[in-house]
């Protein structure tokens, strides 16, 4: 199974829907958006048309409540992190470093997503990989988001200008 890693959206619509087209090309039917959507009309009119599973945890942008992100029936919203197991493989997600890192180091998972730095990075915490895809927004890097097969463990980094 692919997943798609998001974070750091900012509410830029047109990257959202260049992002969720390539995904629906290539038949990768699962997201995980580390926050910073920017606003559930971000949400709702950039992701609506997105036919998977969506996993979001909010972050500093994503200004409300939990319940005002609730809006797409195929969206979790969590308020910290989250934490999945896909494929056997148990993943966490959330938006900040620090609280990434502790996930990491807990030795409970072998995948830990996180955003917030808006920088691509990945390291290894003891057996677990450490991975922020980073920002799809584009506002202080180039508009990046990651593919994570886990079936045979490979991640890819997705720049979206090369994206075909």
């Amino acid at each position: 199974m692919k997943i798609a890693i998001i974070a750091d959206t900012h509410g830029n619509l047109a990257n959202i829907k260049k992002i969720v087209d390539w995904l629906k090309k290539e038949k990768i039917n699962f997201i995980i958006h580390c926050g910073d959507v920017a606003g559930p009309s971000a949400l709702k009119d950039g992701f609506s048309g997105f036919p998977g599973e969506m996993l979001l945890v909010l972050g500093n942008a994503d200004f409300g409540w939990k319940e005002d992100y609730d809006i797409l029936p195929n969206a979790k919203v969590f308020e910290k992190y989250g934490e999945i197991v896909l494929d056997g493989k148990k993943i966490a997600f959330t938006h900040y470093l620090e609280p990434a890192r502790g996930l990491a180091k807990s030795g409970k998972y072998g995948l830990v997503f996180y955003g917030h730095t808006h920088r691509p990075w990945e390291e290894k915490i003891g057996d677990c990989r450490l991975v922020n895809p980073g920002e799809a927004a584009g506002l202080y890097q180039k508009s990046t988001f990651a593919v994570f097969n886990t079936q045979t463990d490979e991640l890819e980094l997705k720049i979206l200008e090369l994206l075909k």
